[in-house]
């Protein structure tokens, strides 16, 4: 008797997020296409200014793929609004001194998933972005 293991599906991931001094929110809808769940992970980030933001993509997938590895998630394809991000998974790159670390941390935790893609996404990964945006602004203004 041959012993198959069953392929596990594919869980779609659909996240922005946004970032201050003080801590970082990621909104990401995961789901396999027909069924979706919102999941809201927080972070924690300093973002640099002369990274433009680039940091804060690193610390919110990051914390995303942790979250999607707790739920025992095997398979999966992010989509996120992030071109420069995209750019150092896919060319392997260099990047700069400050996000050497991050890229290692964030590379180890994709490569524990069978499978995981980063791709372009569309609107409403933007959507989430703005929400994070709001959430933190509400928090800085309360």
């Amino acid at each position: 008797m041959s012993a198959r293991r069953r392929k596990s599906q594919l869980t779609l991931v659909t996240a922005g997020f946004a970032a201050d001094e003080r801590h970082g929110i990621c909104y990401a809808t995961v789901g396999d296409g027909a069924r979706e769940t919102l999941v809201r992970v927080e972070f924690a980030c300093r973002p640099l200014a002369v990274l433009q933001g680039r940091d804060v993509a690193y610390c919110a997938l990051d914390a995303l793929a942790g979250e999607l590895l707790r739920r025992r998630i095997q398979r999966v394809e992010i989509h996120l609004d992030d071109d420069r991000l995209l750019e150092d998974l896919s060319e392997r790159r260099a990047v700069p001194n400050p996000l050497i670390v991050p890229y290692v941390a964030l590379r180890c935790k994709l490569n524990r998933f069978d499978a995981a893609t980063v791709r372009r996404a569309d609107g409403a990964a933007r959507d989430f972005s703005a929400r994070a945006r709001a959430e933190i602004f509400l928090d800085i203004a309360a």
